[in-house]
């Protein structure tokens, strides 16, 4: 293990951001890198744990101790290998990832947890900088081809463990660029799209193929691509977002949150946005219904675009800080008050609201209206949906020139690619297929990431990627030596 007594000697030192002042001037990283012999001194305060519940706390099993390790003794490439060996891109999860293995630290019963995801980090930013990162070419060709729908998180991840066992794969992305939710749904100020760009040049270089533009379904006909391929994954994500039905919902100024953050991402990569379709926050009053992570992608932008005021709305009660007592430690926390870089940056939440309507002069939204909702009590302080009830004349309205929906999405959207496959769908919507094999209804389809799951995490995405991977890779040859980790969940 690292030092004996370092979880005694050094206090815990999570992830540091630019100053707000400096951040809110530009679409850069807002978080800081550690000095070597920092992330060696926070790495000594893992206690190497008789039973580690980070591996159990992360999706992808990452060997935690293992790696922290390394880092205390300076042996930084190995350590890399260690991360590597259960995550294909640890710079996405280092910089996006909420850590559920921190949650589940053993340090984090009665102190604060191991600064895990910054260690992460650091242990990836050092292996670029070294040149340690290569590609790593198959032994041999199998003569199979697999066919890869989307390029997320996913995607990419299949993709590459694929192509490593030796199959041909192509990925195909109907966006001008490869990445998916990495590329268009994230801010660069939380993941600069370099860091893509520079795993996709790994990734063409070990021979995967990357065809952009091709909204398979629509550009490509369902029927050519089961003909040209022994087997398809899709890892297509849950694009139907969820609207908004009330009174005013048609007004101007109304708009799905990914669409402003797709068009906003389009302007930090150079790209012309048509100023008649443009989405901006400047100058106005913007209201986010949604308090998740794209609400909080929201707030960040529309911090950085001007806006005269940012509100957020969630139609919960504020939850409690801390662990609450039905999320005991070592489960993730869920239900807990959770401060972003962006909520940092300024701007007010307000909890328990439900919009009733939206107001405008006749074409475009200029209020919002919405009254105070109350809610029952579980036996452990949790409120029960469906005991919502509207607080008699609570109704008030607020300034609004924009409004984000921000409410999560629903399932994979079903008209084209999904429907023209037939394959089965479960009771939210989402493709059918179980954790084992990740087939669908139809052979030699299969699927993961959020068009199996639903909406979640990146983490969750790349677990579910690397093990599609292997099901493809024993359905295509019989067996797999792709390191695979049993579902937990």
């Amino acid at each position: 293990m690292a030092d004996v007594r370092g979880f005694l000697k050094y206090g815990r030192r999570g992830t540091a951001y630019r100053a707000v002042d400096e951040r809110l001037h530009d679409w850069k990283c807002v978080q800081s890198d550690f000095q070597p012999d920092e992330t060696r001194q926070q790495a000594a305060r893992c206690m190497d744990c008789g039973i580690p519940f980070c591996n159990n706390g992360c999706p992808l099993g990452n060997i935690i101790p293992d790696f922290n390790d390394l880092v205390f003794r300076d042996k930084w490439e190995d350590a890399l290998v260690r991360l590597h060996s259960t995550n294909n891109f640890p710079e996405f999860t280092g910089l996006v990832c909420p850590a559920p293995c921190e949650q589940a630290c053993v340090l984090g019963i009665n102190q604060d947890p191991v600064s895990i995801k910054q260690i992460e980090w650091e242990i990836i930013r050092r292996g670029f900088d070294e040149g340690w990162v290569r590609p790593l070419l198959p032994q041999r060709r199998t003569g199979r081809s697999v066919a890869v729908v989307g390029s997320g998180p996913a995607g990419l991840a299949a993709a590459q463990q694929l192509t490593r066992a030796g199959h041909t794969v192509t990925v195909f992305e109907k966006s001008d660029r490869i990445g998916g939710l990495l590329r268009y749904g994230i801010p660069d100020f939380k993941l600069e799209k370099w860091l893509i760009d520079r795993r996709l040049e790994q990734m063409r270089a070990e021979g995967v193929i990357l065809q952009t533009g091709v909204h398979v379904g629509v550009d490509l006909a369902v029927s050519t691509l089961r003909r040209s391929f022994d087997a398809v994954l899709l890892c297509i994500g849950a694009e139907q977002p969820r609207d908004l039905e009330v009174p005013g919902r048609e007004l101007s100024g109304v708009h799905f949150a990914m669409d402003f953050l797709t068009q906003q991402n389009h302007r930090v990569a150079g790209d012309k946005v048509d100023d008649s379709e443009a989405i901006l926050a400047t100058g106005k009053h913007v209201v986010i219904l949604g308090g998740g992570d794209t609400g909080s992608d929201c707030i960040g932008t529309s911090h950085r675009q001007g806006a005269r005021s940012v509100t957020s709305l969630e139609l919960l009660p504020q939850p409690p800080e801390g662990r609450h007592a039905s999320e005991p430690w070592p489960q993730a926390k869920k239900y807990y008050f959770n401060v972003s870089s962006s909520h940092a940056e300024g701007g007010e939440r307000r909890y328990a609201l439900m919009t009733s309507a939206l107001i405008g002069d006749g074409k475009r939204v200029t209020a919002l209206r919405a009254s105070r909702v109350e809610f029952d009590r579980d036996r452990l302080d949790r409120p029960v949906m469906g005991s919502m009830r509207v607080v008699s004349g609570s109704e008030f309205e607020i300034p609004a020139d924009l409004i984000l929906l921000a409410m999560g999405f629903s399932s994979p959207v079903r008209k084209g690619l999904v429907e023209d496959l037939g394959v089965a769908l479960d009771p939210r919507g989402n493709v059918r297929a179980d954790l084992r094999d990740f087939a669908t209804s139809e052979p030699g389809i299969f699927t993961a990431g959020d068009s199996r799951r639903g909406q979640s995490l990146v983490v969750w995405a790349l677990w579910e990627g690397r093990e599609a991977a292997r099901a493809v890779d024993t359905y295509l040859v019989g067996r797999s030596h792709l390191q695979s980790r049993s579902a937990f969940v």
